[in-house]
């Protein structure tokens, strides 16, 4: 029987939703297959892992160490490989996060593995696992297919919708000791700059600013519609340059490429390093005093006007069909 090892991740002990849409790629990848989680930490991970086999996976496997509080590619990569060793899977899949990023291609070098990474849609043709992913800053996509050895992907947050959460099932939580060493790096303390709202690589709706929104208070007025909508708040680059918000928030080729269900854009003219990171968003809405502004050329809806009139009445009118 053949087996996909699905690798899950966590932030402050809360399992992100790529972790989800990882399993639904692996039932993608093969329906028959057996899916096993696994989820490294150093505290207590049956509740998530449990969360694991709700969403599809078949059992899971924990793996507990003091030296896998923060991530490290090193300690990581010691734990994934050794657990591939042992289970000897026919697949491999993780989110395309900052850590997968990190983490597969190291992994997929010391295997002499193929990858691919960042894929966003999953389809058999025949005996073949096809995977689509975008090329070119995201301009053209590619299929690519996997033609020897085990399947080992990585797929971008937002695009293989998760299965069913089922709280009915269950399976074996198996927690295994690996001793986790000869580290040449080791994390000792990480401090986050807080973000206020949904993490912005996995929300469906996204309110985003550019140059357009004037200053780091005009900016800030953008938050009373994301909570309104349960949107996270995302910005240009010019934005971020200009001191009106944190570079968390940029997206964009340097920045995070998201995939929302709804983008809506105050103030952003569209320059094409940021249209990397938001164009294959389901619907784009963008609001810019400027008709001839490039990011109209790729949007579903525009409106032509003052971004903090539109703004205003845009949360008017949230207010009142709520």
């Amino acid at each position: 029987m053949s087996k996909i090892l699905v690798i899950g991740e966590a932030v402050d002990g809360t399992l992100r939703n790529v972790s989800f849409e990882a399993i639904a790629a692996a039932k993608k990848i093969d329906e028959g297959a057996e899916i096993v989680a696994l989820l490294l930490g150093n505290n207590d991970l049956s509740e998530q892992a449990q969360e694991m086999i709700q969403y599809g996976a078949d059992r899971a496997i924990t793996v507990q160490h003091d030296n896998l509080e923060h991530y490290t590619s090193e300690a990581y990569g010691q734990v994934v490989m050794e657990v591939m060793d042992e289970e000897e899977p026919t697949g491999v899949v993780m989110g395309h996060t900052s850590i997968g990023k990190d983490l597969t291609p190291k992994i997929a070098a010391r295997r002499d593995l193929g990858l691919i990474s960042d894929a966003t849609a999953i389809e058999k043709d025949g005996d073949k696992v096809v995977f689509t992913r975008p090329i070119y800053s995201g301009k053209a996509f590619e299929k690519k297919v996997i033609k020897e050895g085990i399947t080992f992907a990585t797929i971008r947050p937002n695009n293989i919708p998760a299965l069913e959460k089922d709280e009915s099932r269950s399976g074996e939580v198996a927690a295994k000791d690996i001793d986790v060493k000869d580290l040449r790096t080791v994390v000792k303390e990480v401090i986050r700059k807080k973000t206020e709202g949904v993490d912005l690589s996995e929300a469906n709706i996204v309110i985003a600013g550019g140059r357009g929104m004037k200053d780091a208070e005009g900016f800030n007025r953008l938050y009373e519609l994301a909570d309104l909508l349960g949107a996270a708040v995302g910005a240009s680059r010019g934005a971020c340059d200009a001191d009106f918000c944190d570079y968390s928030l940029q997206i964009g080729q340097t920045g995070k490429v998201i995939t929302p269900d709804l983008y809506i854009a105050f103030g952003i003219s569209g320059a094409i390093q940021h249209l990397a990171g938001m164009s294959n968003s389901k619907v784009i809405v963008a609001v810019n005093t400027d008709e001839e502004a490039t990011i109209f050329n790729i949007a579903d809806y525009g409106i032509v006007g003052d971004v903090f009139e539109v703004l205003d009445l845009m949360i008017e009118e949230v207010k009142a069909l709520q």
